[in-house]
């Protein structure tokens, strides 16, 4: 299964591919930078730069900083990835930044539950917009 992200929610974009993860598919999501966080932009900015500086150099915890590991990042919330289970679940999905060769022309799916267009208010951010904030991208 080929999903892309353009315009769906992280957080039920990450819960979606978490529980197909689970139940033994291979996943491949695509247009990570384009994925969605909703929120105020000083509030989504000022969780990220904290997440990026909180702990140690040589101790971590290490926070990405490019989109498609952000994204695979969320994904790791979702699974149980300390479990046997979770590990091989976490091995099962791919994160692209837009779309590979390999998966130029084949059928890319959405989740309509978690597209952007369902939301009330109009305050998000793409990731790639957060990335760039982060010094990368």
């Amino acid at each position: 299964m080929i999903i892309d992200a353009e315009n769906l929610i992280l957080g039920r974009l990450a819960t979606f591919v978490a529980k197909k993860a689970l139940l033994g598919e291979t996943i491949g999501v695509v247009n990570c930078e384009k994925a969605i966080i909703t929120g105020k932009k000083d509030d989504i900015l000022k969780k990220y730069r904290w997440k990026r500086e909180v702990g140690e150099t040589l101790h971590g915890p290490y926070f990405p900083r490019v989109s498609e590991r952000v994204v695979r990042r969320a994904i790791r919330g979702m699974l149980p990835y300390k479990q046997y289970k979770g590990r091989i679940a976490f091995e099962r999905i791919r994160c692209y930044r837009g779309i590979p060769e390999g998966l130029k022309g084949k059928k890319l799916e959405t989740i309509k539950e978690a597209d952007v267009s369902k939301m009330q208010n109009l305050k998000y951010m793409k990731i790639g917009d957060v990335c760039k904030f982060l010094g990368r991208e």
